[in-house]
């Protein structure tokens, strides 16, 4: 990455970069690791613990929080949204704003292959199958089935293709 590739980004000292990994302007990354080949869009965010795999492409106005892995070769497509945590607060009950001790993130696994179009929302605790597709737009409060589509809000089974 050159000199003017990083005065455009913001990357912590503990992100961990594959080979070849693209990224464009305005990204934002800390504490996650970025796997070979991969290319990620203008105005990406990318929290701590996060796995992105090799050969990915996340395109840009994406958030990826604590707690998301991206095996192999997941598209996730311009505007997409992960959540990780069910019941979010700003404050406890007592009034104070919450720290990291306050709440659990919960996990979300995107399996190797899948695609996830653009505005799609993504609930914590679901695995995207292995190369299922997720529509553009759709809100996804389950776990989707390898080779599935799913759409809408919530994503609903539009079709499973053979394995």
């Amino acid at each position: 990455m050159d000199q003017e590739q990083l005065k455009l980004n913001r990357i912590a000292s503990d992100v961990k970069l594959g080979e070849h990994v693209q990224l464009h302007g305005f990204v934002n990354l800390y504490g996650c690791t970025i796997g070979d080949f991969t290319r990620i869009g203008t105005f990406v965010e990318i929290q701590k613990g996060v796995m992105v795999g090799r050969h990915c492409k996340v395109q840009s106005h994406t958030f990826i929080c604590e707690g998301v892995t991206l095996e192999d070769r997941v598209f996730v497509g311009h505007g997409v949204m992960f959540i990780n945590d069910h019941f979010p607060r700003a404050a406890t009950t007592d009034g104070g704003l919450q720290t990291e001790e306050d709440w659990t993130c919960i996990p979300t696994l995107i399996k190797r292959g899948a695609s996830i179009g653009s505005n799609a929302t993504l609930l914590c605790g679901i695995t995207v199958g292995e190369n299922a597709m997720v529509g553009a737009g759709s809100v996804v409060t389950r776990d989707v089935p390898a080779h599935a589509v799913v759409l809408g809000n919530p994503a609903r089974l539009h079709v499973k293709k053979a394995d």
